[in-house]
Order: C-alpha cells, then structure tokens, then sequence
C-alpha cells in the first residue's frame, strides 16, 4: 500500500486572510516504512512572509523571492502523490492551504476522505496528552534534534516514524518466514521445505542420581505415611 506523508508551511495561520505556502515537503512509504523517495519544493507566495512566521520555519523574503509560484510546481507535488494515501498532521491546516492553492490554478482539490491524520490518532491514542509531533517524537524516542525550525521535509520524515509508531511500531521476530542462504525466504508452505529449524547446541546429559543419604531419607519419609496405596499393593 502507498502513502505519502506530507507537510507544508506557510505565511500564516489562514489561507483566508490571504496567507500563502512557502514549502511543501512529502515522504513516499510501502507498506507504512520510507521508501527513500521524498518531495521539497519551495514556493514564492507573492507576498511578504510576517517575521513571526519566519521565527517558525526560517524562510525568509529574500530566499523565497528566487523561488517559483505554486502555479509553476503544482503538478510536480500532485505527479509524486498521485493517488496514494495521505498522511499528515493536523490535515485540516495542510489540506486548507494545498486545496486553497490548487483551486486557484484550476484544479478540484484533494478529497478528505484520502486523508490519515496523525493528530487524530495520537489523541485517540494517548488522550489529554501533548500531541504535538515534538511530544510525540519524544515519547517514540524519535530523534528530532535536528529540528531548529519546522521544516515540511523534515518533518515529513520525522512524522513517518512516528506515524509507525502509531500503527503499533515494528514488530521484529513475528514474520514466520526465514531466510535461506541465497537471501530468498522459505514459508511454511514453501517448496524449500517449511520454516528452518532452530540449531541448537548438544549438551551432553548430567548426572542426577540421588545420594545414599537422600535414598534413606525418602525410605524414612515414605515409611512415616499411614496407609499408604503402594504399601498394600501385590
């Protein structure tokens, strides 16, 4: 199953009050782990970015100024998507912004219904606990101390692990399936003759006969029970 984890940053806090992106950042997963492919583009908004956001992701006029229009790149984020599953952190932000951008140069927008968000599951997860992917991190023990500034590729990355994290983790030595010496795996029902057993070294057997003062002891405890069966026995 592909899934893209996604993440932008923006100008400010609503498409509405006439904010823009300024960074789109996407990490590609089969089968809920990275598959290497990632996604970065930077964005000119065609506005001035507020210093409060520049605090946040570090963008500034100057380097975003040399930068393309969304109109320009747009096609390069929705050809890495496609149709895949998206996973995002706090989707209502994102998804306001990217379908805010997309309508303006035409395009229907992305459906909600495609959409994993992390927020959510970590609420439903650990409720009345922090949520944040900082908190979260901490609490996977993901390193993010790499984090200076949010970053939409960085935190791409980081949010696919805890992402995992969410999903219940890795779950080593639970695959049934051993590999051989040629690096393929065999299976139960393999034709290289089922799972390979475990080798396990021999140890030769120890001694374990009872002394002659533990023999006598046990004739001494044996003949102090009354009635016993194996007494009257033939």
């Amino acid at each position: 199953m592909r899934e893209v984890v996604l993440d932008t940053e923006t100008t400010g806090m609503s498409p509405s009050d006439g904010h823009r992106l300024v960074e789109v950042g996407a990490v590609e997963l089969e089968g809920h782990i990275a598959t290497g492919r990632s996604l970065q583009l930077y964005m000119n908004p065609q506005r001035t970015v507020p210093p409060e956001a520049v605090a946040v992701h570090g963008l500034t006029n100057a380097f975003l100024a040399e930068k393309p229009f969304f109109a320009q790149v747009y096609t390069d984020f929705l050809d890495f998507i496609g149709d895949a599953r998206l996973v995002i952190h706090n989707a209502a932000f994102d998804m306001g912004f990217l379908n805010c951008e997309l309508k303006a140069v035409g395009h229907p927008g992305l459906e909600a219904s495609r959409v994993v968000d992390t927020l959510d599951m970590a609420r439903r997860k650990f409720p009345g606990s922090p949520a944040n992917l900082d908190a979260l991190c901490r609490r996977f023990g993901i390193d993010a101390t790499a984090r200076d500034y949010h970053g939409a590729l960085l935190d791409s990355q980081l949010l696919a692990e805890v992402y995992l994290e969410l999903l219940g983790g890795r779950q080593h030595g639970l695959n049934l399936a051993q590999e051989d010496e040629s690096g393929g795996e065999q299976g139960a029902g393999s034709a290289g003759g089922g799972l390979t057993p475990l080798q396990r070294p021999v140890r030769p057997a120890r001694h374990h006969a009872p002394s002659a003062e533990e023999l006598a002891a046990h004739t001494a405890m044996l003949a102090g029970i009354k009635g016993a069966l194996w007494a009257h026995a033939a």
